[in-house]
């Protein structure tokens, strides 16, 4: 049994006024602590995927265990970051990282306390104090990834956060994630396009067929760790998934 099942996940969409099967009976198994990286053509449902782990979305059929129980709606326990951040201009940057132990009750004094390690960790401890809107992209997918941290979800899950971010500034955070997974022990299920990414990142790659999407290939990555993206003997895994997504027509 894992940390998070999916079982036969099948989901709909209305496309002029038929039924149009874009995700086709996906099965997938994520242990606890592990990274895995979801890729796939676009279009494949990648994202509605990760929204129905979520309990965002229902599946048409199919179900999701997590630590072997069914899941019907959203939950602390599953946390999404998505690709634009979905911040609060109005609040500073400790606000926003706080805002959900607010909504749970947590005492003033200790939201403080849990903020300030997860504002540590994403080195934002200096822009507490700033509004959202005074910071970067990349800035703001720290304070993003910092405010899901705070709740200490069993499953942190990741919808391409990295992909409107500059090369360097993504480089740098897909070492600085590594670096938090490793900290923190948390099972992450991370959406991307970009496979050089899914390379660094996974410790599991999954790889999406085009829809009615299955899972094609599933491919560990054992390599040392942090990687970086320069590093040239990841290209063997980046051939491995680029292999698996080839010779696929769309339907």
């Amino acid at each position: 049994m894992g940390k998070i099942e999916a079982k036969n996940i099948i989901k709909y969409f209305e496309h002029d006024g038929k039924p149009l099967k874009a995700i086709g009976g996906v099965n997938l198994t994520v242990n606890d602590g592990e990274f895995v990286c979801i890729v796939g053509p676009s279009g494949c449902g990648k994202s509605t995927f990760l929204r129905i782990l979520a309990g965002l979305e229902k599946p048409d059929d199919g179900e999701i265990l997590l630590d072997g129980k069914k899941l019907v709606n959203t939950g602390p326990d599953r946390i999404m970051v998505f690709q634009e951040g979905a911040l609060f201009p109005w609040l500073t940057v400790e606000d926003n990282v706080e805002y959900g132990l607010k909504v749970a009750g947590i005492p003033e004094k200790e939201r403080h306390e849990i903020s300030k390690r997860y504002l540590d960790m994403m080195q934002l401890s200096q822009f507490a104090n700033s509004y959202t809107y005074q910071l970067s992209t990349g800035m703001k997918q720290r304070v993003a990834i910092a405010r899901a941290l705070v709740m200490d979800p069993d499953v942190l899950l990741m919808d391409e956060p990295f992909a409107a971010l500059d090369s360097q500034t993504r480089d740098l955070l897909l070492v600085e994630m590594q670096m938090i997974w490793q900290k923190t022990k948390k099972t992450i299920i991370f959406v991307t396009h970009n496979v050089p990414e899914a390379a660094v990142l996974g410790s599991r790659v999954a790889v999406f067929s085009h829809r009615p999407s299955v899972v094609k290939k599933s491919l560990d990555i054992d390599y040392k760790r942090p990687r970086v993206a320069e590093d040239e003997n990841l290209g063997q895994f980046e051939k491995q998934i680029l292999a698996a997504l080839r010779h696929q027509g769309p339907k």
